[in-house]
């Protein structure tokens, strides 16, 4: 058998002693063979040739030295009592000398029970061939002819093939010769191997060594003589002689050619570290000249205790070729999932061209390192899933999220109510089959006057068109307002062609920027570059418009400029026709960066002008209507082809909007005018036609679905109401039926994430709060345990925007004024509490940021003197100008560099670089979620968000034709490590997913809370991530120490008192609520109370 109890004289000794027949060589054979260095004395005594090397074995460092000094380097070690690679070392430094002995002895001490080792001058890049012999133990031997071992891996055989048949025939019979006298004068007993070495610049063999048993390999051999090695020793250890057996040379031979893989659990990409786990299916490929030898399951545990092989594939044909088509078939049919493998490390060997030529040498790995890189490998297959190691294993990974799903549910960030999570009839998709087929405009649309005539021309026709043009924010903002922006690409794809038909003289969709973004790599898991990429592809008649925030792009920071004109010109090129330019500030050197950008790219800039306040109300006089012309006069000196009234809240009223656009129509009658509202108060249907009869050229709306509350006036009722006037706007009712009846099923899909909101609310005009925003303070309401206090928040809101100076509320500074008034809602504070209290508080980062001067200077100034006190108590310099002014050019070469040695060439594009550089930790956290779950974008929404119930039964679809049939069988018992396994039927097979359960994992951790004065507590319920201090550190009172992230709100935790760390609680990632423990300080100069 294997093992190294096969080769041990010890063991053969006490089965003889204890009248068991050993099955192998006599203890005489082993005494010779199993040591290689008495193996390399008989082999001299029989006049084979060997390679120079010690007579005996080696005890020393000292011992290789002096054989080095004789020899020369290189040279090899091995262990003298066995094989397989072990205590193997190839010496090619004199200064390595001592470390590889050292570490030779130990491994084969540690493999063998002996650590001697012998040495032998080291063949380079030789070609190693075994010859398999028989013998009966009288001196009778046969040769089963040779195989060709020389695709190694740490001197480990991967690929065998039988016979060596790219050998010149004279060297083939004279190893042959050479075998049958070594062993014969050693009256060998059994099977063995005699192993060579072919210098392959010379073509002379030298002898390595005599395997004393059956290997691994052996199957090649049986294969092409048709005979049955492992019987053979059976019957000789019986007594039997060769002839009684059949063995007679003469009539040995050896047809065709087979190869022999073996399959490994072992990452190639990490250096063959061996993996571990449950198998989640084990399905073996057949068919004609195909034998499997392993013993897997499917639901198998591998352990990190046995060797790491899992099976042995060997393939047989009439010639090289044939042979070699049937091995990469068979690994490219079977299924062996849930750990790890070498199967496409062993594809890339077998389509190598040397490997195809059929003369390879040991070396021939270590030659080509890019055979370890799978994760990037392709092959000539007909299946395309197959074809590509980034497609194969997608079916394990939707499983595996399917699984999670099932145990875990969805994480708290990604915002779904659970109590809106379907159950039951997973398999029915409500989106279905609704709308019908529509052919494009003969026209060709408004998206073609603005490619082929260019930005002015297109500006000039809107500007003449009779009527009201329309933008439809349904593919962004309305959902952006409804839903959190958790809208997935595969709505948007089915409702495209459609789209594209009976929109076609839309001035744009507005699908794209602003917070979709980041949301589709956060919480869809899908790519925004592709989202825009499919959609350009499915709607080529209609322009698409995008929100870019300035000088932030689409981030919550500053950027260098490089990165906003990069992305500018790149989200051009992938399919943005129109760039709605805002600030959420109004800050004019932030709006001039992102419409200089956007110019740059060749693309139609509107210059949007961030609405707040009332120009109609004479009390408030801060945002009159000399503020938005003055504006205006700015940005059309810019350069922008139109201007955008951006009215975030939904503050515009009827009468204010007629006041402002006339006199913008009067202050700019060349340049269009679009406008954009929320209809949070329900008066956003009566300001849009206001804006249309004072002179707005466009309007925004949404599909009536997807219409009214925080999201913009009803698409439909703005057409109706317009039909047959002045504003006529061309869209036919009768097409958009079928749209709405689609978008309102879409919604029912989307349930978990409504916010709960059952009607509009006027009060709108006293907190000011985005519709956008509106909903995700909803939520984040409920993350942080304040949904009782919802009237509050608004309040706070307000108060927050006055602390702050009243400024504009859209991204960012509408988050500053929403973190600032859940904060506020959190601490019990109000605006005489803040301010009096400003050195000391743990304001949220957004706040300090924002006083700092780091996302630009509002209208009006800093409000004082709460911006002194917050940055003298923390050490901070105002930043003078616009804030990325300072900024250095972002390296996008370098950045390219290190993330595709991380990911590899394949899976890093440029716009992945630039992904990453907006988003740095987002990008990786999706990275790194798709290494485990696949693209998820390929999941049906009804499957994706609603897990499974034991029984539940739906259809994936991977590729178009390829779908499969996916049972939840059942959810297992939690095992002692915390998982459970889930069962599924993949199209009747069965599949085995461990899954950690989280809620096992987290049973019980309780912390403490913070009850003294010395003690550091988290302000409010959020995750830790940075600690900035480590225990023994002097800290003084309101130093930050710790920071915590609740809902993208990142909180500075100062400390309380002036002392020393003592303790600290918490890591970086972890979960916590409010006035959880999380460090101590040893307060010297305070009284104990």
């Amino acid at each position: 058998g294997y093992g190294f109890l096969s080769e041990s004289p010890e063991f053969a000794q006490a089965c003889a002693d204890n009248g068991i027949v050993f099955v192998g060589p006599t203890v005489d054979n082993l005494n010779t063979f199993s040591d290689k260095t008495s193996a390399r004395s008989a082999a001299i005594a029989a006049g084979v040739p060997v390679v120079p090397g010690s007579d005996g074995a080696l005890k020393s460092a000292e011992e290789v030295r002096t054989f080095v000094d004789k020899v020369g380097l290189p040279v090899i070690l091995k262990a003298a009592m066995g094989g397989g690679g072990k205590g193997m070392r190839v010496i090619r430094k004199d200064e390595d000398v001592e470390s590889m002995f050292e570490s030779a002895s130990s491994e084969a001490k540690a493999s063998f029970g002996d650590g001697s080792v012998f040495v032998e001058k080291f063949i380079d890049r030789p070609r190693h061939i075994e010859v398999q012999i028989i013998g009966d133990g009288s001196g009778n031997v046969v040769h089963l002819y040779e195989r060709d071992c020389s695709v190694q891996r740490r001197h480990q055989k991967v690929i065998e093939m039988a016979p060596a048949w790219s050998l010149p025939d004279e060297l083939r019979s004279q190893l042959h010769e050479y075998a049958m006298d070594l062993t014969s004068s050693a009256n060998y007993k059994n099977a063995g191997t005699v192993e060579f070495l072919v210098d392959t610049d010379t073509m002379k063999p030298y002898f390595i060594e005599v395997n004393p048993r059956i290997q691994v390999e052996h199957t090649v051999t049986e294969e092409v003589t048709g005979i049955d090695v492992v019987q053979a020793q059976l019957r000789i250890a019986g007594g039997a002689t060769l002839e009684e057996v059949g063995l007679v040379q003469k009539n040995i031979s050896a047809r065709g050619v087979a190869i022999q893989c073996r399959v490994t659990t072992e990452n190639p990409e990490k250096d063959f570290a061996p993996d571990t786990g449950t198998l989640s299916v084990y399905r073996h490929s057949a068919g004609c000249g195909i034998r499997m030898d392993g013993i897997g399951y499917s639901g198998m545990t591998v352990t990190p205790y046995y060797d790491s092989m899992l099976v042995k594939y060997t393939a047989r044909g009439s010639n090289f070729a044939e042979t070699l088509a049937r091995m990469k078939r068979v690994l490219q049919e079977c299924r062996i999932r849930g750990v790890k493998t070498n199967i496409p490390f062993v594809l890339n060997v077998l389509s190598h061209p040397e490997f195809e030529s059929g003369i390879v040498t040991t070396s021939f790995i270590d030659d080509h390192p890019e055979l370890k890189k799978i994760s990037e490998s392709t092959w000539n297959f007909a299946s395309s899933m197959q074809a590509d190691q980034s497609k194969v294993g997608t079916m394990e990974r939707n499983l595996r999220y399917l699984a999670n799903l099932a145990v875990n549910g969805h994480p708290p960030e990604l915002g779904a109510d659970p109590s809106k999570i379907l159950t039951g009839k997973p398999n029915v998709d409500p989106t279905k089959n609704i709308l019908p087929h529509r052919e494009p405009a003969a026209s060709g649309g408004t998206r073609k006057i603005l490619v082929e005539e260019g930005p002015e021309a297109f500006a000039k026709y809107v500007r003449n068109k009779e009527g009201l043009m329309i933008t439809d924010t349904t593919w962004r903002d309305a959902h952006q307002s409804l839903l959190a922006t958790r809208m997935r690409t595969a709505e948007l794809v089915r409702a495209a062609d459609y789209t594209n038909a009976v929109l076609s003289n839309a001035f744009s969709l507005e699908m794209w920027g602003g917070a979709t973004f980041d949301v589709s790599m956060r919480f869809l898991h899908e790519c925004p570059w592709k989202r825009l990429e499919d959609l350009r592809a499915k709607v080529p008649d209609v322009p698409f418009q995008m929100l870019l925030r300035g000088a932030n792009a689409v981030g919550y920071t500053n950027y260098p400029d490089n990165v906003v004109y990069e992305f500018c010109e790149q989200a051009k090129k992938s399919g943005i026709d129109i760039f709605r330019v805002f600030d959420s500030l109004n800050y004019i050197d932030n709006l001039e960066l992102g419409v200089k950008a956007a110019l740059a790219a060749g693309a139609f800039v509107e210059g949007a002008m961030s609405y707040t306040g009332d120009i109609s109300d004479p009390k408030k006089t801060k945002y009159n209507l000399e503020y938005y012309l003055a504006l205006s006069d700015k940005l059309v000196d810019m350069g922008v082809h139109s201007l955008a009234i951006k009215d975030m809240a939904g503050l515009l009223t009827p009468r204010s909007a007629s006041k402002l656009i006339s006199a913008l129509r009067e202050r700019h009658p060349e340049t269009p005018i679009h406008v954009h509202t929320h209809d949070t108060a329900g008066s956003g249907m009566a300001s849009m036609i206001a804006a249309a009869e004072a002179g707005a050229d466009i309007v925004d709306a949404a599909i009536d679905g997807m219409s009214g509350l925080t999201s913009q006036p009803s698409l439909g009722a703005i057409v109706a109401n317009m039909h047959d006037t002045a504003y006529e706007t061309g869209i036919d009712m009768a097409d958009i039926g079928p749209l709405n009846t689609y978008w309102e099923n879409v919604r029912q899909l989307y349930a978990p994430f409504e916010s709960g909101q059952l009607s509009g609310s006027s009060d709108v005009y006293q907190h000011e709060i985005p519709g956008g925003q509106y909903t995700n303070l909803l939520y984040q309401s409920r993350q942080l345990g304040l949904t009782d206090r919802w009237p509050e928040i608004k309040k706070k809101y307000a108060e927050a925007n006055r602390i702050l100076g009243d400024i504009p509320k859209v991204t960012p500074s509408s988050k500053v004024v929403g973190d600032l008034a859940q904060f506020m809602v959190a601490q019990d504070l109000d605006e005489q509490a803040v301010l009096n209290n400003a050195e000391s508080l743990a304001f949220p980062s957004s706040v300090v940021n924002y006083l700092k001067g780091d996302i630009g200077i509002p209208p009006g100034g800093f409000p004082e003197p709460l911006r002194s006190k917050v940055l003298q108590s923390r050490g901070l310099q105002p930043v003078e100008g616009r804030p990325g002014a300072t900024l250095a050019s972002y390296n996008f070469d370098q950045a390219a560099t290190q993330l595709r040695a991380t990911y590899g060439n394949k899976f890093i594009s440029d716009k992945d670089v630039l992904s990453h550089a907006l988003y740095p930790d987002v990008f990786i956290d999706w990275k790194n979620y798709e290494a485990v779950y696949g693209q998820v974008g390929s999941l049906d929404t009804h499957i994706f968000l609603n897990p499974l119930q034991e029984g539940d039964e739906v259809e994936i679809e991977q590729e178009e034709g390829r779908t499969f049939l996916v049972k939840l069988v059942s959810r297992g018992q939690v095992r002692e490590d915390g998982t459970r396994v889930v069962t599924f039927e993949v199209n009747g097979e069965r599949w085995f997913m461990p899954v950690t359960d989280n809620s096992q994992i987290e049973e019980g951790s309780i912390r403490e809370k913070a009850t003294k004065l010395n003690s550091v507590g988290s302000p409010m319920a959020g995750v830790i991530v940075g600690i900035k201090v480590k225990v023994g550190d002097e800290v003084t009172e309101g130093e930050p120490v710790a920071t915590l992230s609740a809902m993208k709100m990142e909180t500075n935790i100062p400390a309380t008192v002036n002392g020393k760390i003592s303790r600290i609680l918490i890591n970086v990632g972890d979960k916590v609520d409010g006035n959880d423990l999380i460090m101590d300080i040893d307060d010297t100069d305070s009284n104990d109370e």
